[in-house]
């Protein structure tokens, strides 16, 4: 009997250090800008891992520009399914600045390069999963 108990409990921490290591992995989501007319400002981006929180709660990161290039790095994200939106911010005020109806002046993008109809787009339209290490491109407008 302790040895089906012993041999029980060392089934049970080996699987609990398994899923334990699979939660803490992390990766690193690389998002490289493209279509930047000029080098005033920065890049702000913002990731979102719901539909709820999708461009309302914003976790972001800010990018320099050079040479109308920019990448920007988000660190530690664990796997799951995600969106990114970004503005460049060209007078450097740190908000994205919009006309009248909330239509933006400066230049923006989402992930899946999603074209905007009658307002921002859906979650649904630009979430993609992270399971890995990964580079994606996002094209200003």
């Amino acid at each position: 009997m302790k040895k089906i108990f012993l041999i029980t409990t060392l089934i049970l921490c080996k699987i609990f250090s398994i899923t334990a290591q699979q939660e803490s992995t992390t990766f690193d989501l690389t998002v490289v800008i493209d279509g930047i007319e000029n080098d005033k400002g920065k890049i702000y981006l913002a990731i979102y891992d719901s539909e709820e929180t999708f461009l309302t709660e914003v976790e972001g990161i800010v990018a320099t520009i050079k040479d109308r290039k920019s990448v920007g790095v988000f660190k530690g994200v664990r796997k799951g399914v995600y969106a990114i939106s970004l503005f460049h911010d060209e007078n450097d005020n740190k908000k994205m600045d919009t006309k009248i109806f909330g239509i933006p002046k400066e230049p923006y993008g989402f992930s899946n390069n999603v074209k905007l109809f009658m307002g921002p787009p859906k979650f649904k339209d630009v979430k993609f999963s992270l399971e890995s290490d990964k580079t994606i491109s996002i094209r200003v407008k």
